[in-house]
């Protein structure tokens, strides 16, 4: 068990080695039997953590104030539109400033080819750690927390068949950040990836070298396909979600009209049927109902999605004790 983790940051889903990340679940496990146990775990006393957002949020800021709560510290939310950043802070003051007044900074940029900069740039002036909230990039919070959820439903991940799938929303152009998490961490994991998205809905192509990396490193396969059905075949588990045609066009209103051509990408009962009878749907939410996904499935027997929601409070409690001690 790797545990010299104090003072690192947590940006992308890279930076904490394989062994680091088992030791990150093992915590997790242990702070949700203490929690369900009513055993309290302040390891964090008289800590602070500056959780600094850029972009609305629901799961993210909850679950990061109460976990901060439950291991006795305390969580600061900071919106960036009633700070100086709009008038002139930079990411380097922000890192200096907070890094003195704060033990932890948290942060939330999702900005298509700024927010992970500006977050390495915080981190780069920042004395203590930083821990990514979510960027253009990547969400390595989001995936600790799906790992720990496939663990409890289906067992030991290794040779477990995950489909990664794009999937229509009418909502906004959503970061790619979740699926680059997503077949980033899996594969490192020995399961069997499949990306499927439609040919416009690129990821980033030194995100899927690294993926097929850590297939020839950890076992496992990775593959990409642009058959919405076909991802669902024989699946254990199905992650469906909208990304926006960010590697195609910049322009939001292009790539919502590139996205109309598939508004036939929903996951329905039939598509469930294709999937292993035991399998599992997972969605970082929100989801457009009815559109992304039907009711009848993420409602249905087979979804695990506020479970997944719960699991981030565990996972990102595990990484802040362990990083903030």
């Amino acid at each position: 068990m790797q545990t010299d983790l104090r003072g690192r940051d947590y940006i992308s889903d890279m930076d904490f080695s394989k062994e680091e990340i088992d030791t990150v679940l093992d915590v997790a496990f242990q702070l949700k039997r203490d929690r369900a146990l009513g055993v309290p775990h302040p390891l964090l006393r008289d800590k602070t953590l500056a959780l600094l957002f850029f972009f609305s949020s629901t799961r993210t800021r909850s679950s990061f104030e109460v976990g901060m709560a439950q291991l006795g510290g305390h969580a600061a939310f900071i919106d960036s539109d009633t700070t100086q950043i709009s008038h002139g802070d930079t990411a380097k003051e922000i890192g200096e400033i907070y890094g003195r007044y704060y033990d932890g900074i948290a942060i939330r940029q999702c900005d298509w080819d700024f927010g992970n900069q500006y977050i390495n740039e915080v981190a780069k002036a920042s004395r203590v750690p930083v821990l990514n909230m979510q960027c253009d990039v990547y969400h390595p919070f989001q995936i600790l927390a799906d790992l720990m959820t496939i663990i409890e439903k289906v067992g030991d991940p290794r040779g477990k068949t995950i489909n990664v799938s794009w999937a229509y929303a009418s909502s906004y152009q959503k970061p790619i950040s979740v699926p680059q998490s997503l077949i980033l961490q899996m594969t490192r994991f020995g399961m069997n990836v499949r990306l499927t998205r439609p040919p416009e809905y690129k990821l980033m192509p030194d995100i899927e070298q690294q993926a097929k990396d850590n297939v020839r490193r950890h076992g496992g396969s990775f593959e990409v396909l642009d058959d919405f059905d076909a991802g669902f075949k024989d699946a254990d588990i199905v992650y469906p979600k909208s990304w926006g045609a960010l590697l195609t066009t910049s322009d939001n209103a292009e790539s919502a009209a590139i996205g109309k051509k598939y508004t036939n990408w929903i996951t329905d009962e039939r598509r469930m049927a294709l999937a292993n009878p035991n399998a599992i749907y997972m969605h970082c939410l929100p989801a457009d109902r009815n559109i992304e996904v039907t009711d009848g499935v993420i409602d249905g027997p087979q979804s695990v999605v506020y479970d997944e929601a719960e699991n981030r409070l565990h996972a990102q409690k595990a990484v802040m004790a362990l990083t903030m001690r």
